[in-house]
């Protein structure tokens, strides 16, 4: 994975699919503004991309790449995943099924139902949905859209890295990535290489990078907490664990609590209503877990927005 594949899935879903796909805003904000001991604050607001994350990126990427057989595609999600893949099926005319764990909350999966997908819900994590997904996947020759382990998959995520560079007019000094299964930050980092310092996050309950650092290769982690719906990857993808070994010195873990409490600052401070995946960034800065220069300039990532908003309050 390089910013040659990058490049080459950013003129992909660019051509001719600027209707679907959004250019979503960079947000650029003294440090002061966050309460933050640093010059900027660059907020992503990739919680406005189509289907509510920046899924949609790298799963029209993986579509657009592949020929697509009369059973459409199939893909097995915690739920960002299988909305975006649901959406770039509805934009292209094709048929979505989705295999969701039992830990999907019922806003997600409403979702993907208003999308026109197939909903299956099965299993009490990721990889017992995924293991449902590659089964029936054999059974109908559908096209297997992975949520975070595949080339097409990673490099459409890097492009919002790339967006970021464009728009910021320069590359920040850092960028906090939240890591579930690694899809983000391997697309992040293989854009950024080390020209920026890429930082992992993840929630205590999903170590996923940081487990399979301690032991020298990805390993399974047991998941659970507050992000686990769409940071819930039981394993660090492989293409991730292969760019982030190469680009990515830090990985942070944060508490539930911690990121819970960003997630509600940046709805009461800010307006932003984001899942708790979006705010481990933040979480991150609130709670010295990454303290930057005074003259850095930090991107963070708001990845995600399918919640119910309820929980805000």
């Amino acid at each position: 994975m390089n910013r040659s594949d990058i490049e080459s899935a950013s003129r992909r879903i660019g051509d001719g699919n600027r209707a679907f796909l959004r250019e979503t805003p960079l947000w650029r904000l003294p440090g002061s503004a966050l309460e933050i001991g640093c010059a900027e604050v660059w907020l992503k607001l990739e919680h406005l991309q189509v289907g509510g994350s920046f899924k949609a990126r790298g799963m029209l990427n993986r579509l657009l790449a592949n020929p697509m057989p009369d059973a459409g595609v199939i893909v097995a999600s915690g739920g960002n995943a299988g909305i975006a893949t649901a959406a770039a099926a509805r934009s292209l005319g094709v048929a979505c099924e989705v295999f969701v764990p039992e830990v999907s909350p019922e806003a997600k999966r409403a979702r993907l139902r208003e999308l026109g997908a197939t909903v299956v819900v099965t299993g009490a994590s990721y990889a017992e949905a995924f293991e449902a997904c590659v089964a029936r996947q054999r059974q109908t020759g559908a096209l297997l859209t992975h949520a975070y382990d595949q080339s097409e998959v990673v490099a459409g995520a890097g492009t919002l890295a790339r967006e970021i560079e464009v728009q910021g007019g320069r590359a920040p000094d850092s960028v906090l990535v939240s890591v579930g299964g690694g899809g983000l930050i391997g697309g992040v980092a293989a854009w950024f290489e080390r020209r920026t310092r890429v930082v992992a996050l993840e929630p205590e309950g999903a170590p996923t990078l940081f487990r399979a650092r301690e032991a020298g290769q990805p390993v399974d982690v047991a998941v659970g907490g507050i992000a686990a719906d769409s940071l819930g990857a039981r394993r660090i993808g492989a293409i991730a664990w292969q760019v982030t070994q190469q680009h990515v010195d830090d990985a942070l873990l944060l508490g539930d609590d911690a990121i819970l409490a960003a997630q509600r600052w940046l709805w009461k401070e800010m307006k932003l209503a984001v899942e708790p995946a979006a705010a481990l960034g933040l979480a991150a800065l609130q709670t010295g877990a990454y303290r930057p220069g005074g003259d850095e300039t930090v991107a963070l990532i708001l990845c995600g927005a399918n919640l119910d908003p309820s929980r805000l309050a």
